[in-house]
């Protein structure tokens, strides 16, 4: 389960940072990254992640991830979210998320998914995310939000 986690996560990032545009290229990318992979674990991640292709700059397509609007996270995303985070909490302007060991880019993952407006930006580390926030007002209302999704 963690190393489908760190992976998934890992693909969420190739893609944002690279025009990726086959199964092929994905699985050297992620070798490259020391991930063992087959074309097959691919193709079901490219599934689970619900990634689709679209026009590309430097290559004729590319696989994106869907952008979503708060609360529109897919479900391998808000299960993996929900299994892993151990408390949300508050301070000042700033949101911390801890979570279990090796949960951390995944849920840093589903932060950056979410959107969510008056959070100027997140960093993840193994087991916490810090998020800081416009303001201590917009930091209670985001808390309360990542509560709702990690209890389901």
């Amino acid at each position: 389960m963690l190393l489908r986690n760190a992976r998934q996560t890992k693909i969420l990032e190739l893609i944002e940072e690279k025009e990726i545009e086959t199964q092929e290229e994905l699985c050297k990318e992620l070798s490259a990254c020391h991930f063992k992979v087959t074309q097959a674990t691919v193709s079901r991640d490219v599934r689970e992640l619900g990634l689709s292709k679209k026009s590309g700059v430097e290559k004729r397509y590319r696989y994106v991830a869907a952008k979503r609007k708060e609360g529109n996270l897919p479900d391998r995303m808000r299960a993996l979210f929900e299994a892993g985070v151990e408390s949300v909490q508050n301070v000042g302007n700033m949101v911390v998320v801890k979570t279990m060991p090796g949960y951390g880019a995944n849920a840093g993952a589903v932060i950056d998914l979410l959107e969510f407006q008056g959070v100027a930006g997140s960093i993840a580390g193994d087991d916490t995310v810090f998020s800081v926030c416009l303001n201590a007002e917009t930091a209670e209302k985001f808390r309360d939000y990542l509560l709702l999704i990690a209890k389901g």
